[in-house]
C-alpha cells in the first residue's frame, strides 16, 4: 500500500474532530495542519506569525462538516494569548478542540560556555512553558465542558533524549516537554484525555535549512534509513495519536527518527 492510499484509507478518522495546531504556519505544525485536515477534521491554524498561518489555512482539504478552518496568531509564551486563542476558538466553534497538537517551538543555538542566558531562557518559554499553557488551557476547557475524550500531542525532540553539541537550551526544553507530557497523562487520563509526545529526529524543516551543507551530510549518516525525515512522515504519527486507533496509547514519547541513536 502506498503512503496516498494509506492516507486515503484513513481519512475518516477524524471527521467530527475539532483539532488546534500550534507552530502550525511552517515546518512539522503545517505538515500536522495538512493532514488532520485531510483526515476530516476541522482546524485551527495557531502560530505567532499570523501571515504563516493564513498561508497554510488556505491550502487545507476543505472541511467536510461544513464549520471551516480556522487561523489565529499565538504567542505561546503568553498565558493570556493562549487563554484568548481557546476562548476565542470556543466562541467560534461552540466546543473546546478534542485535538490538540503544540508543535510552537524555537532554537537559538551556542556552545554551553557562550550561550546567553536571555537565549537560554526564550527557548525555554517558547518551548516547555509554551508547552505547559497550551496543554492546560486545552485540557481546563476539554474537563470543563465534560468532554468525554481528548488527544494533546506535544512534539518534543529525540535531543531532548540524547542531548546535542550547542543544544543546552534546546535540549532542556525538549526533554522537560516530555516530561510535561508524562505528568500530564497520569492526571488527565481519569478525564478521558491521553497525552502523548512525538520526537522528531533530523527532519527537513526551516530550522535545519539554515544548517551548513557539511553539517547535514554528517547528521545523515547517522541515520540508517540514509536520509533526513520528512515533515508529513512526522504528521502522520501525529494523525494516528488524534485518532482512535490509539485508544490504548497514552503518556508514550514515539521516536519519528529513522532509527537514529538505535541501541
Amino acid at each position: 500500500m502506498t503512503a496516498t492510499s494509506t492516507v486515503m484509507a484513513a481519512s475518516a478518522r477524524l471527521v467530527s474532530r475539532l483539532a488546534l495546531v500550534t507552530g502550525g504556519g511552517s515546518g512539522i505544525g503545517r505538515a500536522v495542519c495538512r493532514r488532520l485536515a485531510a483526515e476530516g477534521a476541522s482546524v485551527v491554524v495557531a502560530d505567532v506569525n499570523q501571515e504563516a498561518a493564513n498561508e497554510t489555512l488556505h491550502g487545507l482539504s476543505r472541511d467536510r462538516r461544513g464549520q471551516g478552518h480556522m487561523a489565529a496568531g499565538v504567542d505561546v509564551a503568553s498565558r493570556h494569548s493562549v487563554r484568548s486563542l481557546v476562548t476565542g476558538i470556543q466562541c467560534r466553534y461552540f466546543q473546546p478542540p478534542s485535538v490538540c497538537v503544540s508543535a510552537a517551538g524555537i532554537t537559538q543555538d551556542a556552545f554551553l560556555v557562550r550561550m546567553e542566558e536571555e537565549h537560554f531562557d526564550k527557548v525555554i518559554q517558547v518551548n516547555l512553558k509554551g508547552s505547559f499553557l497550551v496543554v492546560q488551557a486545552v485540557a481546563e476547557a476539554l474537563v470543563i465542558c465534560g468532554a468525554p475524550k481528548g488527544s494533546i500531542i506535544t512534539v518534543g525532540s529525540i535531543v531532548g533524549k540524547v542531548g546535542n553539541i550547542g543544544q543546552a537550551n534546546y535540549a532542556s526544553s525538549k526533554a522537560g516537554v516530555q516530561g510535561l507530557t508524562r505528568a500530564a497523562a497520569k492526571e488527565l487520563s481519569r478525564f478521558g484525555i491521553r497525552c502523548n509526545c512525538v520526537l522528531p529526529g533530523f527532519i527537513s524543516t526551516p530550522m535545519t535549512e539554515k544548517v551548513p551543507e557539511k553539517v547535514i551530510g554528517k547528521m545523515t549518516s547517522l541515520v540508517p534509513v540514509g536520509r533526513m525525515g520528512e515533515p508529513a512522515e512526522v504528521a502522520d504519527v501525529c494523525a494516528f495519536l488524534a485518532s482512535d486507533d490509539s485508544a490504548y496509547i497514552t503518556g508514550a514519547s514515539v521516536e519519528v527518527t529513522g532509527g537514529l541513536f538505535i541501541g
